[in-house]
């Protein structure tokens, strides 16, 4: 199995915010560390099924890492931790109660839709991405 299958992002592929995360992912992600899938695809909802989630649940973006399901801000601060850059030093928020952390977590993700908008389909990747996408 490559690198990239053992750090997988589900994420919402009609979310606006969450296309721009990934976005955000790809370019701090030299090394081409991670792979991607939408929730509502069939390789996500494989995955979901898989790890006992809710197929039918996209309000937290899931980061797999070798086969370790972290949701909500745990996600987002170990993806952090291997991005290129300085990104990593958010990593230091992990010390943050976790039921503060998926709270504010909670919030931005309550309101996604509204603070950026939503598409009537999921993303589409460029033929140069496609291999990163399930």
């Amino acid at each position: 199995m490559d690198e990239g299958r053992n750090h997988i992002v589900l994420f919402d592929g009609v979310c606006n915010l969450c296309n721009a995360v990934v976005k955000f992912i790809i370019r701090h992600d030299k090394k081409a560390v991670f792979s991607f899938a939408s929730l509502q695809s069939e390789e996500g909802q494989l995955l979901l099924k898989q790890n006992d989630l809710s197929p039918d649940s996209f309000d937290s973006f899931i980061y797999v890492e070798n086969g370790k399901i972290r949701q909500k801000s745990a996600a987002a601060l170990y993806l952090a931790k291997r991005l290129d850059g300085l990104w990593p030093l958010l990593y230091a928020g992990i010390i943050i109660p976790r039921p503060l952390r998926d709270f504010i977590y909670k919030k931005i993700a309550d309101n996604r839709y509204r603070l950026m908008g939503r598409s009537e389909t999921c993303m589409i990747p460029t033929p140069e991405l496609k291999q990163r996408f399930l």
